[in-house]
């Protein structure tokens, strides 16, 4: 009879020891993450934390040695100087910058929406080739199309209005085509064909069914481009020939040709055409800090 053996046990392999972050790492890279983000902050506050309180000054103060980083005495009164100077109408030149960003933003989120959705669900001839060359505009200067376009409006003889600074905000901006295509894409097909069936014609499914679903993207577009009308010097500077046509842009350089030494009053106007610009951005920040992340429905 053979001897009954029992089973060798197997040696076990050496347990592996996982290395873990140590709480005070977690830390350190936490406070340095919140460091760095602090640091660029200041950056950007700095230039406008200078321009409010240059504008709270005396004239004199503004050039001191050492800089004086509070002003004192704090002058209010430098914005109702800079807003009833003689020469310098700042509530007509807001006026005007509040029509043309207004206008150009309308358009340009009315016409990049359209054609957005053509090109995403739209069949037909040709259409992957116009939107290659759609693109392919991005990479012409703008200033090489700016003078065949004022020529264009020259012959139209639309100089001195608003018209070719409008005008051109209805037929699109390629970038914005392509950033709302993306977003057409990413929707459901199913919702389109069924609005189809049931009956609903194209402009119905754009309007009613597209337009609601990619409203956060439409707003990124739209304080994009309400950013740049506001601050867009020179195409004013060249089609505009009446100073009561200026918007704010134009209206803030004529005042500094005026008061070339008087940088409080200079800066307090600029921080009253500034505000608009801030108080826009803090009412759609949710919405336009939504519409960057998104790229179409999820789930």
């Amino acid at each position: 009879m053979a001897p009954i053996t029992q089973p060798r046990l197997q040696e076990s392999s050496p347990p592996v020891r996982v290395q873990r972050a140590f709480p005070w790492q977690k830390y350190l890279l936490t406070v340095s993450r919140h460091a760095l983000l602090i640091l660029v902050s200041i950056a950007f506050i700095f230039p406008f934390y200078w321009m409010v309180i240059t504008a709270l000054k005396a004239n004199t103060q503004v050039f001191t040695y050492p800089v004086e980083w509070w002003p004192d005495p704090v002058l209010w009164e430098n914005f109702g100087k800079a807003i009833n100077y003689t020469g310098f109408p700042f509530f007509l030149f807001l006026r005007n910058s509040t029509f043309y960003a207004v206008s150009v933003t309308v358009g340009t989120v009315l016409s990049c929406a359209a054609v957005g959705y053509g090109f995403a669900r739209l069949r037909f001839p040709g259409r992957n080739l116009l939107f290659i060359l759609t693109i392919a505009t991005l990479m012409i200067p703008g200033i090489v199309t700016f003078i065949p376009t004022f020529i264009l409006f020259k012959n139209l003889g639309m100089l001195g209005g608003y018209a070719p600074l409008i005008l051109p905000a209805f037929f699109g901006n390629a970038f914005f085509i392509f950033m709302l295509r993306q977003f057409f894409l990413g929707l459901p097909v199913e919702l389109v064909d069924a609005a189809r069936v049931d009956g609903a014609g194209e402009f119905r499914i754009f309007w009613q069914i597209m337009l609601p679903l990619v409203q956060s993207a439409l707003l990124v577009v739209a304080v994009f481009t309400f950013l740049y009308a506001w601050h867009e010097f020179f195409a004013p500077l060249v089609y505009l020939s009446e100073k009561a046509q200026y918007p704010i842009s134009l209206g803030l350089f004529a005042f500094r040709a005026q008061r070339t030494t008087e940088w409080n009053l200079m800066m307090a106007a600029s921080t009253l055409a500034t505000l608009p610009l801030i108080v826009i951005f803090f009412l759609a920040q949710r919405y336009f800090l939504e519409g960057i992340r998104m790229t179409g429905l999820k789930g």
